[in-house]
């Protein structure tokens, strides 16, 4: 029996610029193209060039007269993201959305950026930190939404603070809910700054539920010559509208919580253990409430990745 479509409203977006990592594929490419239906001038930061241009081709397709286009970004390079950062600010002008979806997951041996820091952590968190430090200038400007996507695995794990490269031990699991608390932390953590030192931005979460998207498929480049274990359950119940949310889905949250005038902190699938379903407002993690580890994240990182925002 085919699944029941889950849809959302998205207000007219003329005139504002929207900036979606992880763009090229799965859920950023879903949710890109709603962004630029709604009007949206949508800049997608690719790693493959030639993923971005099939992702621009596919929008297109889908959308008269849309207007999408790619800058290079590899959020595992510092180097990458100080540059797309230059790159944006010479242009001018001001970001009214940026939603922080990319992301890689369990490489099954440790793996490490450019920089020398885990893969994950550096990529997911570092990596997306260092971003948004990068483009507070044209954040600022646009009075911004900040959607930064996490993961149901925020909600176990902890963070490694004597080991946060993995670099003694690892687990790719461990280290992918530690990179996604540190994240949501972070995300959390800019909205108080920015209402405390007025910097006109707007923060909150979303997660996807799980659904059988590319993060899960058979990864090469991390490793991972086959699918991960579970996705082809994923993808049969997925597909008959059981527990599970699609590509298309798992995208409403990040889209709502992104465009929503009334989103606050957190939203996911509200279906049976919020894997799947339509999005709505949810409780927020246990792993994320903590103030005092969302401000030592943010010091810790700061330092990190050598980047500052103002005190």
């Amino acid at each position: 029996m085919p699944r029941k479509t889950i849809n959302i409203s998205v207000p007219d977006l003329t005139g504002k610029r929207a900036v979606v990592t992880g763009g090229s594929d799965g859920i950023g490419l879903g949710i890109a193209t709603r962004l630029a239906a709604a009007g949206a001038d949508v800049v997608l930061p690719v790693r493959n060039r030639a993923k971005g241009e099939a992702a621009i081709a596919a929008i297109n397709e889908r959308v008269a007269h849309a207007t999408v286009s790619l800058r290079d970004l590899d959020l595992s390079s510092l180097a990458s993201v100080a540059a797309i950062g230059d790159e944006l600010n010479r242009e001018g002008a001001p970001i009214h959305l940026l939603i922080n979806n990319a992301g890689v997951m369990t490489p099954p041996e440790r793996q490490a950026t450019v920089d020398g820091f885990e893969l994950q952590f550096g990529t997911n968190h570092l990596g997306h930190f260092a971003l948004v430090a990068r483009l507070l200038p044209l954040l600022r400007a646009g009075n911004a939404r900040v959607t930064s996507q996490v993961s149901v695995a925020a909600n176990q794990g902890a963070i490694n603070w004597n080991d946060l490269n993995w670099e003694k031990s690892y687990d790719g699991m461990r280290a992918y809910s530690q990179s996604k608390i540190s994240f949501g932390l972070f995300g959390l953590e800019l909205d108080r700054r920015s209402r405390a030192g007025g910097w006109g931005i707007t923060s909150n979460l979303s997660h996807p539920g799980i659904a059988p998207t590319s993060l899960l498929a058979a990864r090469p480049e991390l490793g991972r010559g086959e699918a991960a274990n579970g996705r082809s359950f994923i993808g049969a119940l997925s597909r008959r509208g059981i527990l599970f949310g699609t590509a298309d889905s798992a995208g409403l949250p990040a889209l709502l919580a992104a465009t929503s005038v009334d989103a606050h902190s957190f939203y996911g699938p509200r279906g049976l253990g919020n894997m799947g379903g339509a999005p709505a407002e949810q409780k927020l993690y246990s792993r994320l409430r903590s103030t005092d580890d969302a401000a030592r994240i943010w010091q810790v990182s700061q330092q990190l990745a050598n980047v500052k925002f103002p005190s």
